[in-house]
This record gives structure tokens, sequence and C-alpha cells, in this order.
């Protein structure tokens, strides 16, 4: 089957979208882009991926081209002509083009991107990476300082994901002044003596909204969380590790820099979050 896409306000086979070679996100990485999960046929944590989408908009002085209503709809419609029942929705807004380069934003009006498409994941919520846990590498972060701002700039957390990859390993963490920041396209976390510990909100990092769903659970189970700053020391010899991300939910990290963590194997807190977790956004999601 052909996959349907969402452009600028039309359902369209994959092949047939287009868009300007002068639009400013293939030209200079000026968009946002959301992720939102599908399971069972349903969103998850749909309204804080609009909330962060607004926010992130915002801070880019970008005008918003639909409302939550309307990119509700095109959620749903692109899950129905899709067929999606396990899987991912990726969006995208760039400031769009004016019909040449130029360094200086195109002037007021000019129509932003409003871009769509679907992932089809079978068995997302079962995945056996989570039963085994996953390894990560350490690397230097070297990504722009606005972090919290969901921006199309890829490049580095790409070539992250290669760097590990290159090592035989899944993800790497990234490093700054001797501090975790977060993964290649997640938030980490380690559990030490059962407490939860991930870094404080700031521009360092994204504000994750898996990371928001699962400290809330988190704190409504009982668990002590603390949110600073932990170093890479503190991640090697913690008990447990682990990661969040709209497509992972609560992945356990194993491995780091090919050190076991804790017993090498996934722990109970982590394990017991992603039970948590899933259960209670497959309850929640629209």
């Amino acid at each position: 089957m052909t996959r349907i896409v969402y452009l600028n306000g039309d359902y369209l086979p994959e092949n047939e979208a287009k868009i300007s070679i002068f639009d400013r996100g293939f030209l200079m990485a000026d968009g946002v882009y959301e992720v939102t999960t599908v399971l069972g046929g349903k969103l998850l944590d749909f309204a804080g991926h609009a909330k962060r989408l607004e926010r992130s908009l915002s801070e880019l002085e970008m005008d918003k081209p639909a409302g939550f209503d309307d990119l509700l709809e095109i959620h749903r419609e692109l899950v129905r002509a899709n067929d999606i029942e396990d899987g991912l929705i990726y969006l995208q807004i760039t400031r769009g083009s004016d019909g040449d380069r130029d360094f200086a934003y195109p002037a007021a009006g000019t129509p932003a991107t409003l871009m769509l498409f679907t992932q089809s994941k079978p068995g997302l919520a079962t995945s056996p990476a989570a039963q085994k846990g996953i390894k990560v590498i350490s690397i230097p972060d070297q990504r722009w300082g606005r972090r919290d701002i969901k921006t199309v700039q890829l490049l580095y957390p790409s070539m992250g994901k290669m760097m590990a990859k290159t090592a035989g390993c899944d993800d790497a963490w990234m490093i700054e002044d001797g501090h975790v920041t977060e993964g290649t396209s997640n938030n980490a976390y380690i559990i030490k003596n059962g407490r939860i510990i991930t870094r404080h909100l700031g521009n360092e990092i994204l504000h994750g909204i898996t990371r928001a769903a699962v400290l809330r659970f988190a704190r409504e189970a009982q668990m002590e969380v603390e949110e600073r700053a932990f170093t890479l020391a503190e991640a090697l010899a913690a008990d447990e590790a682990f990661i969040t991300s709209a497509s992972a939910f609560v992945m356990p990290v194993v491995e780091i820099d090919g050190v076991a963590v804790g017993s090498g194997a996934p722990g109970p807190v982590a394990s017991r979050l992603r039970e948590i977790y899933i259960d209670e956004s497959r309850k929640a999601a629209v």
C-alpha cells in the first residue's frame, strides 16, 4: 500500500508530495518537529506534543499553521488512511519559502510548510530491546545551546547514533562539563539506591513529553525522583540506567562505555516504570 502523507492541506501518496528547493527547512534547518506514538490505533500524549510544538514555534517566532483540533484530525486521518495500529506520526513545520535563499526571514505572511507522515512499527510496545536493554557510549555534546527547542537541526545527534553503531552499541549519551545532558534522541536517567536521577529542565536538554509522564507516574508510585545534573562517573556507578522517548518509552540501559550498569541486565525499577508508562498511556490515548 502506498503511504499517504499530509502536505499543506492535502493528503497525497508520498511520491507525489513536493516542496520548494528554497524551503528554509531544507536550506537552513529552519523548522521544528514532533513525533507522536500510535498504540492500538490511538495517539499517546497528543496534548503534550501539541503544547511543546507551540512552545518551539514561539521560541523561533514562527506562526502556527493549524490549530489543535485541526492537527488532531490530521493525525487521526493519517492513522486511518495508512491503517496504523502501532507506529509513529512525524510532524514538521518550517518557515516556508518566498522563492529564494536568504539568511533573513521571509516576508511576513509567507506560508509555513506543514508536513506529516506515518511510520508503521508493529509490536512497538513489546520491543525485544526492552527485555535485554541497550548499550551506550559517551560522546562530547557539540550541539547548539537551545536544545529545549525541538528543531530539525539533527546532524550531530545523527552523527552520535553512527558513532554508537560503529562502536557496536545502540546509542550515545552526550557529555558537557563532565555531566550527562541526554541521549541522541532521548532523555537519560540513572537509579542509585532506589532514587531516580535525571537532569533538570533547562536550555541544555529537550523537555521530553515522555519524560514528564514517566516522572509523574514515578512520583504517583511513591518512587523518589531527583532532578539534577549527574556525571558520567555517577552513571558508571549506578544501580540502573534508562532512557525515555516517544518511540522507546522506558528503555533500560545495561552498559555505558563497555562497563556494565549494575548487574548488566534490565533492573526492576526501569522495568516497572516501562510497564506503568505503557499501561497508563494506553488508558489516556486518544
